[in-house]
């Protein structure tokens, strides 16, 4: 019998989950923990291969601390809401980088609004000339 492939749905979702994870700086076996299972499990979700019921993804939203809507934001298929906003595939996907992940819990560390688009904006100037 074939193998299935995982739905590009389950993959994005497990994505979404790993990446909120990430960015609260949580290994899988602490999430595994807080939900009951195995950090095999949990990386199962993440890859997608495995899915994940309605009470398994209320138990991360909560041990995530985000609404369950959160996971499915930006997921294919999903109609667009704006053509001008910037795609959420591209935060992902900037997000799920080291650099990314880094700059982002760096800047977010900086508390001074005035600060915070100073950086923006050289950031902006950088890419302009590049």
């Amino acid at each position: 019998m074939a193998k299935k492939s995982p739905h590009s749905i389950d993959q994005y979702v497990g994505g979404r989950v790993r990446m909120r994870r990430q960015a609260l700086s949580m290994s899988q076996t602490k999430l595994a923990d807080a939900i009951g299972l195995t950090f095999q499990q949990v990386q199962k979700y993440e890859k997608g291969t495995n899915r994940m019921g309605s009470s398994r993804l209320m138990q991360i939203a909560h041990v995530l601390e985000v609404p369950v809507t959160y996971f499915f934001e930006g997921a294919p298929g999903q109609a667009k809401i704006s053509r001008t906003a910037p795609s959420p595939d591209f935060v992902t996907q900037f997000l799920s980088k080291e650099e990314g992940l880094a700059l982002t819990r760096a800047f977010i560390r900086v508390r001074d609004a005035k600060v915070r688009r100073s950086i923006v904006h050289l950031v902006e100037n950088i890419a302009d000339r590049a």
